[in-house]
């Protein structure tokens, strides 16, 4: 232990990610800059070749600094675990994805474990990045380190270390956000709380795995939460003919007491559609039922087919059935001006219109070739150009995500049906009535 705090306090211990996506590369960033050589791992070979030449495959990364590291050799990735044993740390930023029954998969976290595992030598310290369900560190991830023989808190350490990443968001990057480390003991804790201090703001160190764990789930679950009430309330708005977007500007304008959360077509993102399912699944091993939390899940994974009921309508008051229309979506990634789709409610839209007949397109500035997502299926598809000419030619549009970068009154202006999910029209003037919020 001694070796180690040592190497991380002069910086000369090697830091290893596991899984170079929207949490790990943000987080190599955070300890090149504070002056530590890092290792990426990542069994997506074509990641760590593209990687290798200098680029970036995720926007807030900019290549020219991937490029800056690969030169410089503060940053090496790697496609080969047998060399795992070689950083000092390393820090596992697998996902964590729900199975077709909603339950946790721990696929890529129990992988990447055992692929620690014959690798795991002496004085290592092992951070879990992942979100997931409490008790993961220690009944889950210990079990599988462990049968190398070694002991935790003895010959190497371990600890929990939620990823805090929101990617896009120019004020809170990696080495900005705070982070909590709860460790399997308090050597453990000690060590991961010296290393991540040298690389973020602020460090929280609480009592146990357990308790950091579950405070990343109580972040998300909150959020989805109050977004399921302002969904239901926009049903209810609309219902009463109000806008459920000016009933909250109005609301926020108290100074304590409120915070605006906002309606939406659906959650999106790596966490908030997510998270919340791991701590109601883990609740019914004690036999809790957690009834806010599945409520909040029903209404919001209903919100893309309210949506599309309300497209459907619309494009009834102007004479037109969904099948055979042509609907352009105006963004795929999960939210505005990121280059993120994964569980972007986009998707679900898409889906459900090409079951109803609709001829589809879709346009978003981030998103330029319609990625391979794990439970939707798409034909290959182009991110379209919004010009006037293409607007008019179709029979509505779709904005599912609010880039910054669109200009929404050239597309109400052009497009006969303009459908907002975002309120992303609201300062367009001039002929609002081909506007519908939904």
């Amino acid at each position: 232990m001694s070796q180690l705090e040592e190497r991380i306090a002069k910086k000369s211990a090697r830091v290893g990610v596991i899984g170079l996506g929207y949490v790990g590369l943000p987080l190599i960033r955070a300890f090149v800059a504070a002056g530590y050589r890092t290792m990426g791992f990542d069994v997506d070979q074509t990641k760590v070749d593209r990687l290798l030449r200098g680029e970036s495959y995720i926007g807030h990364i900019p290549s020219d600094w991937i490029a800056a590291c690969i030169r410089e050799k503060t940053f090496e990735p790697t496609a080969d675990m047998n060399r795992l044993g070689e950083a000092d740390c390393l820090l596992i930023c697998v996902p964590t994805p729900l199975s077709e029954s909603r339950d946790p998969d721990l696929g890529f976290v129990e992988s990447t474990a055992r692929s620690i595992a014959p690798r795991l030598r002496r004085d290592q310290l092992v951070v879990l990045e992942s979100t997931t369900y409490p008790g993961t560190t220690r009944d889950v991830v210990l079990p599988i380190l462990e049968s190398s023989g070694l002991k935790a808190g003895q010959d190497f350490f371990l600890a929990y270390s939620p990823e805090r990443e929101d990617p896009g968001n120019p004020d809170f990057s990696a080495n900005r956000i705070p982070k909590v480390v709860g460790g399997l003991d308090p050597v453990s804790l000690r060590l991961a709380e010296q290393l991540y201090s040298a690389a973020v703001v602020k460090v929280v160190p609480v009592t146990s795995c357990e308790v950091a764990e579950c405070c990343k789930i109580l972040e998300n679950t909150y959020r989805a939460v109050n977004i399921a009430l302002v969904n239901e309330l926009k049903i209810l708005c609309e219902r009463m003919g109000m806008d459920v977007w000016e009933v909250i500007d109005a609301a926020k304008t108290k100074p304590f007491g409120f915070q605006a959360f906002y309606p939406g077509p659906g959650l999106g993102g790596h966490c908030i559609p997510i998270d919340p399912f791991y701590l109601s699944w883990v609740a019914r091993k004690y036999g809790m039922s957690t009834r806010f939390i599945e409520l909040a899940g029903e209404i919001n994974t209903k919100m893309p087919l309210y949506v599309v009921d309300q497209l459907t309508l619309a494009l009834n008051r102007h004479g037109k059935p969904v099948k055979g229309s042509k609907i352009c979506v105006l963004g795929v990634a999960y939210k505005k001006d990121v280059d993120d789709p994964r569980e972007s409610p986009s998707f679900e839209l898409m889906e459900l219109l090409s079951q109803r007949g609709a001829e589809l397109t879709y346009h978003d500035p981030f998103v330029p070739t319609l990625p391979a997502m794990r439970h939707h299926h798409f034909p290959a598809m182009e991110s379209v150009p919004l010009t006037p000419t293409f607007l008019s030619s179709q029979d509505a549009v779709l904005i599912a995500t609010d880039h910054t970068t669109v200009d929404y009154a050239t597309v109400v202006h052009h497009a006969p049906l303009t459908v907002d999910t975002r309120n992303a029209t609201k300062g367009v003037t001039g002929d609002r009535s081909k506007i519908v919020k939904a």
